[in-house]
């Protein structure tokens, strides 16, 4: 089993930290240069948590892979922890692309995308901003935070969404007069204030998350989440992107217009659907399914030098 090797990039002042996986020979290896797949992990995950059977699925089929934790999270730099911030997300996915497109052996003009959940959504919006991205991967993604907070009052109802709000206002008062983090459960059973708590959220998101995984982020980001739109840019996207929308997602809601799709004239994106739910596709037959097809989608994506 190939082991990655640890890398190195900044971001904005600070130390993200990666794995490396090198592309095993293959069709895309037959050129001086190879394609390389950008992968960053969901709302308050981290790298360890499901992601290595998709990178080491991706190098195996002819991809340099790049695996990394934002700032404030697992093996990254960034102080206080626990901080979840789009921009500085996006900050360190142009740091990311920009330190793959310098890698030795890597096609500077193949560089893709892949993010799942919340990071689908990061991905469209730095695809968006970044013209030379050469296709994307949203797996589960978050596409809408207003659809999002919409369906969490639904399930958790109004007064919980009341509390995360005001956590959220309290938290970015303390941040301005340098107090440490207001923290809030990431997961949590039903009827607990936590930013998940669908039936499903606490045993899917344990089920691949690794030892010491850490059950808490800053509650500021409830701030920020009706703000993240990314649907919204769909239609700008410049590159070939695969949509894999779960249609039994509690915590995502796969609600893609019509409208969005018919005005991505160019570049419409693949939609590929799947009867499960948000944490069911990191694992067993869900996974089997939802990587084949994203590596069938990267192969002809990128297979042109």
């Amino acid at each position: 089993m190939q082991q990655p090797v640890e890398v190195t990039f900044p971001s904005d002042g600070d130390t993200c930290r990666a794995w490396h996986f090198a592309a095993q020979t293959g069709l895309l290896t037959a050129y001086k240069r190879t394609p390389c797949i950008v992968m960053g992990h969901g709302f308050g995950a981290t790298r360890d948590a499901g992601l290595l059977p998709y990178a080491r699925q991706f190098a195996a089929n002819g991809f340099h892979v790049l695996v990394f934790d934002y700032r404030h999270f697992g093996a990254s730099d960034g102080e206080p922890r626990q901080i979840i911030s789009v921009e500085r997300q996006l900050q360190d996915w142009a740091a990311a692309v920009e330190f793959a497109r310098g890698m030795p052996g890597i096609d500077s003009a193949r560089v893709a995308l892949w993010g799942t959940s919340f990071s689908g959504g990061l991905v469209i919006e730095t695809a968006c901003n970044d013209r030379r991205v050469a296709a994307i991967v949203a797996q589960c993604p978050a596409l809408d935070g207003v659809s999002m907070l919409t369906n969490y009052i639904s399930y958790a109802g109004v007064l919980s969404g009341l509390k995360l709000l005001l956590a959220g206002i309290t938290d970015k008062f303390g941040a301005l007069l340098r107090r440490p983090p207001k923290l809030l459960p990431i997961i949590g059973p039903p009827g607990s204030l936590a930013f998940l708590s669908t039936p499903d959220s606490e045993p899917g998101y344990r089920a691949i998350a690794p030892a010491g995984w850490r059950n808490e982020v800053a509650a500021r980001i409830s701030l920020e989440l009706p703000f993240f739109r990314p649907v919204l840019r769909i239609p700008e996207l410049s590159c070939p992107s695969l949509l894999q929308l779960c249609e039994q997602d509690q915590v995502a809601p796969p609600r893609l217009p019509p409208a969005i799709l018919e005005r991505a004239k160019r570049f419409r994106p693949t939609v590929r659907r799947y009867n499960c739910g948000h944490f069911d596709i990191y694992l067993g037959e869900w996974f089997e399914k939802s990587v084949a097809d994203q590596i069938a989608f990267l192969t002809r994506a990128l297979a042109t030098p």
